[in-house]
């Protein structure tokens, strides 16, 4: 699943930010996911929230990949040609 369909389908609010060394992805899960956790398996970002768990591929390019979620707020850094 793509960052597109992922947060078309479940509601989540996502953002792209795109800088010069790579981008930065951003999904609000709310606040009140407290009890969360991410790992990125090969280009697979998996999110456990409560008893949910999501995944969704990163986008073709992303090199080096850094992820973690605070405040039930998802953050993906990458490095690459997106």
């Amino acid at each position: 699943m793509t960052l597109e369909q992922f947060t078309r389908k479940e509601g989540q609010v996502a953002r792209t930010y795109d800088y010069d060394e790579g981008s930065v992805l951003a999904v609000d899960f709310g606040a009140d996911e407290t009890d969360a956790s991410v790992d990125l398996v090969d280009n697979t970002v998996i999110v456990v929230v409560g008893d949910e768990q999501y995944d969704f591929d990163l986008p073709d390019g992303a090199d080096d990949a850094h992820t973690f979620i605070k405040n039930g707020v998802l953050t993906v850094e990458m490095e690459g040609d997106l």
